[in-house]
This record gives C-alpha cells, structure tokens and sequence, in this order.
C-alpha cells in the first residue's frame, strides 16, 4: 500500500497501526442534538437528496468525537427508488414501502437504471464531503446488502419473521433469483459510483440477513453478494462486509468477499478471529445498549473487546450495530477516548 494512508484505511489491509482505529455504524443521527435540530427542519429524506445538508450530518460527529472515519450520511434503501419502488418514513415506524414486491410480475417491473440518473445527489454529497474533510479522516460509503433490501420490499417494512422472503425463496425461486440478481447489480454499480466519487472505503450493510439458516445463506444470498465483492475488487478500496445476528454464518459472509468483517456483540472477537483466520480483518463489536451503561461498566466492556482482538493486525472497533438515539454523546466520546489510549497489547 502506498505511504500516508490513514489508520483506518492500513487496519482493514492488515497493516501495523500506532492505535487501533474507531468510528461507528449510525455514528451520525438522533442521539446528537445537532442532528436533531435539523431533523425538527428537514425530514430524513431532505436531509439525504440535499447534499450541503448530507455533509453537514456527516461532519457532526467528525467534529463531537474524534472517530478515525466518516461514514456518508445516507439511507440504505436510497437506491430502491432508481427501481420504482416508492417509499418514505412513518414517524415512529421507520421505512413503509408503498409498492410491495410480491410476484414475479412485480420484480420482473423493476427498473435497473444507471445509478447517475438517481442518485447524483449521493455522489455530490461524497465528492463534497471529501473535500470539507480536506483529508482529516478517509470517508466510507455504503449501500444495503440485496437480502435486507429484498425484504424491505417483499415485507413492504420492518419485519420481524421475514415470512415474505423466506417464502418467495422456495415457492417462486425464478422470483427469487431475478430479484437478487437486480438487486446485487443496482447495488455494485452503486458502490462504484461511490467509490469514483471519493469513498475510501465501502461497506455492505446485511443487517437482517441472521434470519437465515446456514444453508439458505449460502443458496439464496451468497451468490448476489459475491457478484458485488467481485464487482468492487479492481477499485482497490477496502471492502466491508456487516451482517447482524451472523454468529452461524460468519465463514460463509468470509467467502462471499470483503476485506473487513463486521462482528456483532454475539461473537467474542478473539472466537471470531480464530473462526476466519489471520487473512481477514475484524470489525467490531460493543453492544450499543452498552454506550447508555454506567461509565465503569462501559469501560470494562470496552477493554474486553480490545484485550481479545487489538493485538493481531487487523483489528477496527465498533458497534456490533447502530447507535441507539438514547446513547448520551459523552459516553461515546469517552469510548473513542478509552480506545485511543489503550495499550495494552503493545
């Protein structure tokens, strides 16, 4: 790799770093009162398609907390609009499709349009953030993994059983099959178009995906998220890959590509690393609930996460998931804090 990359960049390939590097899923959003005075402005989707506005929600945190990255403000059904799936954002129930997918006539109407024509506003808000970071921090793109958008749509919501796709899977595999594939080329061109636009790095949010089996994983998702990571791999940027509630199909996420794996609190990090290996670094993995704990709790629970994983080269913490809106921002200063000063493996 070349000279002068940033510690989050040489962690994901592996590289010796002076401190492990931190930032957070969802490290922007309703538990900084910055955010939320924009939120009583602008509605979530505003704020995402109005890119002088995507900038300044993905710098708050920069400025709050010192985090080793920035992480694109965005939503990770954005693209699903490019397709002609209508949506929006029910106060209080998050996303609600108002175009369920449920035949295959209806994935068969589904467009896949060049990401440009779309999503510009996306790839101005990089290109702007970029150049506000002025090289501070490398800043992450991102987009959702074809099984959690594919349920998105099926279910027409958040779901908790997933009955639509797990359905779809079995009783209309040809559905199926189209569905992902449409999905999986809508997301790659859109991580491409992020990338080219000045993300440093990517990652594939399969936040639903620990629904699944094993074997389900492997013969209905695995295939579409490979035709991604294989799209991605000439960009040379590192490649994440997240998945929630994965602790079954950790080895499976592995071969299906990513350069980082992101871990969830169910997986000790040290049981992660001696599951997938020296060749892959690990991403990971406080339970968000733990940032609103008492402070000595917090620590603790910070220091075990370090003590199993920060001595292989490698290593990025994190949240096994989002930030919850609760979270006090003095807790999760004091984790970039706590990570930063750690030592204890050098």
């Amino acid at each position: 790799m070349e000279e002068g990359l940033s510690r989050f960049i040489r962690a994901c390939y592996r590289q010796e770093v002076d401190y492990v590097p931190i930032w957070f899923m969802r490290q922007a959003g309703r538990y900084m009162a910055e955010y939320r005075a924009l939120r009583e402005k602008y509605s979530l989707l505003t704020l995402c398609k109005t890119p002088e506005l995507a900038v300044e929600v993905t710098l708050q945190p920069i400025r709050a907390l010192g985090v080793d990255a920035a992480i694109l403000f965005a939503d990770i059904l954005l693209p699903l609009e490019s397709m002609g799936i209508g949506f929006d954002f029910a106060h209080g129930e998050g996303p609600v499709i108002h175009n369920p997918v449920r035949s295959l006539a209806d994935v068969q109407a589904l467009r896949v349009a060049p990401p440009e024509e779309h999503l510009g506003y996306v790839f101005d808000a990089i290109r702007m953030i970029r150049a506000a970071l002025s090289g501070k921090v490398p800043l992450i793109g991102f987009a959702g993994a074809p099984f959690t958008l594919a349920s998105y749509m099926i279910e027409g919501g958040h779901s908790r059983n997933y009955i639509g796709p797990k359905l779809m899977m079995r009783a209309d595999p040809g559905a199926w099959s189209l569905l992902m594939t449409k999905l999986a080329t809508v997301v790659r061109e859109y991580l491409l178009g992020q990338i080219r636009a000045g993300a440093q790095a990517v990652q594939l949010f399969d936040s639903w995906v620990g629904c699944l089996s094993p074997a389900d994983y492997q013969q209905y998702v695995a295939p579409y998220v490979k035709i991604i990571f294989d799209g991605l791999r000439a960009e040379r940027v590192p490649l994440i890959h997240f998945g929630a509630g994965t602790a079954t199909l950790l080895d499976h996420m592995k071969a299906a590509g990513g350069d980082v794996i992101g871990i969830d609190w169910r997986v000790p990090m040290d049981n992660a690393r001696s599951q997938l290996g020296p060749d892959v670094a690990l991403q990971g993995n406080l339970d968000p609930v733990l940032l609103m704990a008492p402070r000595l709790e917090l620590e603790r629970a910070v220091r075990d996460i370090l003590r199993r994983a920060a001595h292989h080269p490698g290593y990025i913490f994190n949240l096994g998931h989002g930030i919850l809106p609760q979270t006090p921002v003095d807790n999760v200063k004091a984790v970039v804090d706590l990570v930063h000063a750690y030592n204890g493996a050098k």
